[in-house]
């Protein structure tokens, strides 16, 4: 399958699977409740095609980002109109909430189902992430250098929050790009606090932060080139490098070592099936560095969870996410971050979705479910200005304080309003897609900035 028509593919079954899941909510609960519901449709404008049962029309349509559910008196109906027993706005503020919520909901369950297939399936993570930060590895010139951060520092609070992980410290680094941090530290046994300034890691799209260092993290050998200086010394893939030597070296000095050593015998100590290993291995130069031709990774471990192991883990997971999110909307209105780096539309999602496709059902039914999680929680906040559930959310909090429903006209003025937000909306995550494929992103269109 080609890349154009394998993303075409991918973006369609991700993005069909997660639209059907939410209107399905939508959907669902309406019927349950005693509404009609005119219309089911994937996408939005013109209807291409689609067939009607009963009261409902089943229809695809020119736009395929998104869908909705059409009821009954959706529209504007006039104040002391007599109202059918299955429409919309007969029926209580309470039934109303729960039609418009659970679309969002079924996403969220999407996201819990998804992520509890995935850990009993066994997933495969660095294995230091669990581990006590304690650092093992500081890149030169970075935030971390230049805040005095030394090896064998131990983080324990971040702006004064306990972080047990390096889990716990990657994602409070990563959440804040560019910021000033307090970081309280144990050095030989003393607790001190250190200030650091993060940066912006360029390795990746968006804007995550960067302090410059690691853990303990242990070499894993993953593929050895044959006939390479590595073969030859005897090592293997799944070899743990623990030293060179005679001096423990991790992920990020390994390849530091070999590079400062061509043509230099060297020993490597590994751990092979749960023995160590001595092995002499002489780097062949290649230009002025040495290589010993190998492909190396991060020391992982398979976790696999039994049922109830894997849904509370999904759960655990779903409400790291969720914050980090929220975390994240709220810089983006406050304007701590930006969005032309950090939020992502159909292109995107369909680049990103044939990525996964490619590595299999288990990683695309990972990226799935982070995505449902996404829509789900974006779609619960009530903020009347975005052209979600989470509008109607709001009108509907905003009638139940007044004790009285908004005026017909004034609610379809709102909804054309976010009708243009949504457009809007739309037309700049497509272009904000397509200009971050470009060599220097918006510069490449405003010179002028540079």
């Amino acid at each position: 399958m080609g890349p154009i028509i394998g993303t075409i593919v991918a973006f369609l079954l991700v993005f069909g699977i997660l639209v059907l899941v939410h209107e399905l909510g939508h959907f669902a609960t309406a019927k349950f409740v005693g509404v009609r519901v005119e219309a089911f449709s994937f996408g939005f404008g013109k209807r291409l095609f689609g067939f009607k049962r009963g009261d409902t029309d089943y229809r695809i349509c020119l736009v395929p980002v998104g869908g909705y559910v059409k009821f009954l008196g959706e529209e504007a109906v006039e104040p002391g109109a007599a109202l059918e027993p299955d429409n919309f706005m007969a029926k209580s503020r309470w039934k109303r909430f729960l039609i418009i919520v659970m679309g969002a909901v079924m996403n969220i369950l999407l996201a819990i189902a998804a992520f509890t297939v995935v850990n009993m399936a066994g997933v495969t993570v660095p294995e230091y992430l669990n581990d006590k930060p304690v650092i093992g590895w500081i890149d030169a010139g970075s935030p971390a250098e230049k805040a005095d951060l030394r090896i064998d520092d131990e983080i324990l609070r971040i702006n004064a929050k306990t972080v047990a992980t390096w889990n716990d410290v990657e994602m409070a680094i990563g959440t804040r790009p560019e910021k000033v941090l307090t970081i309280d530290i144990r050095r030989a046994g003393r607790e001190m606090p250190v200030t650091l300034m993060t940066g912006l890691d360029k390795k990746y799209k968006f804007d995550l932060g960067y302090a410059g260092f690691y853990g303990k993290i242990l070499t894993q050998v993953q593929l050895v080139n044959p006939g390479s200086p590595a073969e030859k010394g005897g090592l293997k893939p799944g070899d743990v490098v623990q030293t060179i030597n005679g001096e423990p070296v991790y992920f990020y000095k390994f390849v530091q070592v070999l590079e400062k050593n061509p043509e230099k015998e060297l020993e490597i100590g590994v751990l092979r099936d749960g023995r160590p290993l001595a092995l002499h291995v002489t780097p062949r130069r290649e230009g002025q560095v040495g290589k010993i031709g190998v492909l190396q990774v991060m020391k992982s471990v398979e976790k696999k969870y039994a049922f109830f192991g894997a849904l509370g883990q999904s759960l655990k997971d779903c409400s790291s996410m969720a914050l980090t999110l929220l975390d994240l909307i709220k810089k983006l209105f406050t304007g701590q971050a930006s969005a032309s780096k950090n939020l992502g539309g159909p292109l995107e999602i369909a680049s990103m979705s044939y990525s996964f496709f490619q590595l299999g059902f288990i990683r695309l039914l990972w990226f799935m479910g982070f995505i449902s999680l996404q829509l789900g929680v974006i779609n619960l906040l009530p903020i009347p200005v975005l052209p979600l559930d989470g509008t109607q959310i709001f009108i509907l909090g905003l009638e139940g304080i007044l004790r009285r429903d908004l005026s017909p006209k004034l609610k379809q003025i709102w909804t054309q309003l976010m009708f243009i937000v949504f457009m809007a909306l739309f037309a700049f995550l497509i272009v904000n897609d397509v200009v971050r494929r470009l060599p220097q992103g918006w510069k490449s269109l405003l010179p002028f900035l540079k």
